[in-house]
């Protein structure tokens, strides 16, 4: 099924939340987690941005575009304007994020909140989302299962694309998934090498034993 929304509704809502001090940044501590050191990161469907900014604040290159300018005027206020772009997910190429003056290129893009469930041509939109991920680069999808845009329908849309389904948790804490689930955190991969982390990893690995 669609799901209907009401943007001013919205708007008001998810600021009332950041107001209040709620924490919304599940979904940055996830992508932290898993991508290396200053990833450059597209959040589709984005809100008021506070996924964006979560992401800036830990040292990423992240952007947002979404469809509504009610959201986007309370994401520019919340947060830096010129993170943030007016376009829908089904307009999404190198040229046009060029003409608006974003990367062209990421290493990875977010559709968080149900994102999906508004996109009935999500097939085209796993198309266009594999022509402006870097080889090896991830797309991450977290919605609720049986909505429209949920796993199955993503799976289907995976299938003409150039992405392939990676991983599936039952939430952002690394649940495990199943038919039973009412959450999914979908993990997708455009097919390359990807650089080896710079971080400490292996600072704390003890040396192998003598021989």
């Amino acid at each position: 099924m669609e799901m209907p929304i009401d943007d001013k509704a919205y708007a008001a809502k998810m600021r009332g939340f950041v107001d209040s001090g709620t924490d919304l940044e599940v979904d940055v501590r996830f992508i932290d987690m898993i991508v290396d050191r200053e990833s450059r990161v597209l959040d589709i469907g984005c809100g008021i941005g506070n996924a964006v900014n979560g992401l800036q604040a830990r040292g990423h290159d992240a952007f947002g575009i979404d469809p509504s300018s009610e959201v986007l005027q309370v994401a520019g206020e919340l947060y830096d304007p010129s993170w943030f772009r007016l376009m829908s997910a089904t307009k999404i190429s190198a040229e046009s994020l060029a003409d608006e003056g974003l990367p062209q290129l990421y290493d990875v893009v977010l559709m968080s909140g149900n994102v999906p469930a508004f996109l009935p041509e999500l097939g085209d939109v796993f198309k266009r989302i594999g022509e402006v991920l870097r080889p090896g680069g991830i797309l991450i999808i977290g919605t609720t299962t049986h909505v429209q845009g949920g796993p199955s329908d993503q799976d289907s849309a995976c299938e003409a694309s150039a992405l392939r389904l990676n991983q599936r948790f039952g939430d952002w804490h690394l649940g495990q998934f199943d038919e039973t689930s009412p959450w999914s955190v979908s993990v997708f991969s455009k097919p390359g090498p990807r650089s080896a982390p710079v971080s400490p990893d292996g600072m704390f690995v003890l040396p192998s034993p003598p021989h």
